[in-house]
């Protein structure tokens, strides 16, 4: 059977940790590796690079976007995809990536609409930060993203790397490697063969009103 060259795609990975040296931070380097692996386009970031004050809408309203927020949404948009390595803080998600993704959701057009995104994490725990991600899932579902419906949440991380930054049980790391690599195949589907869908609503069901109705419409 002849294999079918994979076209190219771009990837915005991130680790959502401030912390040098995270697990996290490994867990988006591996990431970054795979995708590069598998011929894609990589482009590693921290969420230190994107911090930005507390979302205000009165900020929002005299000030706009924030540099920081804006820079991560130019950054978003200019990709094909995204990948969040995040770490879980008290069962949820870091309340930084929270307020980033508050912020960023702002612009118009909304930039998550249709993104389509994988979420990893790596914790000391024995879950593997797996309870931060099923958090993390609702905001960016809320807001269009489609987010590939296979995590990776590595456990007990802290001991689950080798020296060369790969995950040192090889059954592992070829887990992690297919999971990119399929996560890359339905960003080229989706890339290539764009879904019928033609706007996004903030709540379906809700009747439209000047003051609450959030809809945009495809181009």
């Amino acid at each position: 059977m002849t294999q079918v060259p994979r076209q190219s795609s771009r990837f915005l990975v991130m680790s959502a940790s401030l912390r040098e040296g995270s697990l996290n931070h490994k867990m988006a380097t591996l990431a970054v590796a795979a995708i590069q692996a598998q011929g894609g386009v990589a482009e590693q970031v921290s969420l230190r690079d994107y911090d930005s004050p507390s979302f205000d809408a009165d900020v929002e309203a005299s000030e706009g976007l924030p540099p920081g927020a804006d820079r991560f949404r130019q950054r978003l948009e200019a990709n094909d995809a995204f990948v969040v390595a995040s770490p879980e803080y008290n069962s949820s998600m870091p309340g930084v990536l929270k307020n980033l993704i508050d912020w960023v959701s702002r612009h118009r057009p909304q930039p998550f609409n249709e993104k389509y995104g994988l979420l990893l994490s790596a914790s000391p725990s024995m879950v593997g930060g797996n309870r931060g991600l099923w958090a993390l899932r609702i905001p960016f579902e809320h807001l269009g993203a489609r987010i590939y419906p296979d995590m990776f949440s590595l456990a007990q991380a802290h001991q689950a790397f080798d020296n060369d930054g790969r995950i040192a049980d090889a059954n592992l790391q070829e887990r992690f490697d297919t999971n990119i690599a399929n996560f890359m195949d339905q960003v080229e589907a989706a890339t290539h063969y764009p879904c019928v869908k033609r706007a996004w609503f903030e709540y379906l069901g809700e009747r439209p009103d000047a003051e609450t109705d959030r809809a945009e419409v495809r181009g």
